[in-house]
Parts: structure tokens; sequence; C-alpha cells
């Protein structure tokens, strides 16, 4: 069972030739290359989308804290 897919893509010339030499530097298959970059921003931009979710989070966790915290004060008066 092939466990691998094709993709066919457009870019621009610069980046291809950038990402040709980079290939032949580093003695990698373009293929090799375009996966690590994909593997690369799929994990920047989990990381992105957990950084906001914690922060939103935050935000939410201290407007409770503050209510609860009036609350308690009002009970204690």
């Amino acid at each position: 069972m092939r466990t691998k897919k094709k993709v066919s893509l457009t870019i621009d010339e610069e980046i291809y030739a950038e990402i040709d030499k980079a290939s032949k530097t580093l003695n990698l298959a373009k293929s090799q290359l375009a996966q690590e970059a994909f593997s690369l921003w799929l994990k920047n931009r989990t990381e992105a989308l957990m950084a906001k979710g914690y922060k939103e989070m935050a935000g939410e966790d201290n407007a409770f804290a503050a209510v609860t915290f009036d609350a308690q004060r009002e009970i204690l008066k």
C-alpha cells in the first residue's frame, strides 16, 4: 500500500531556484524539502492557534475570577 500522495504545485521561479539550490546543497530531494517545510508550517500554525486559545482562556479565567471575588466580597460583608 502506498502511503504517500503526489502533489503538483505552482510557485514563483525565484522560490523554485532557491529550493533547487537547497536540494543540491543538502543532497535532499525537493519532495523531502517540501515535506519538511509543510510539516514545519503545520507545527507553527498549531502552536500559534494553541497560544491564541490559551490567551483567550486566560482572559476568560480572569473575568471569572473577578466575578467570584466580587461575589465572595459581598458574602463576607
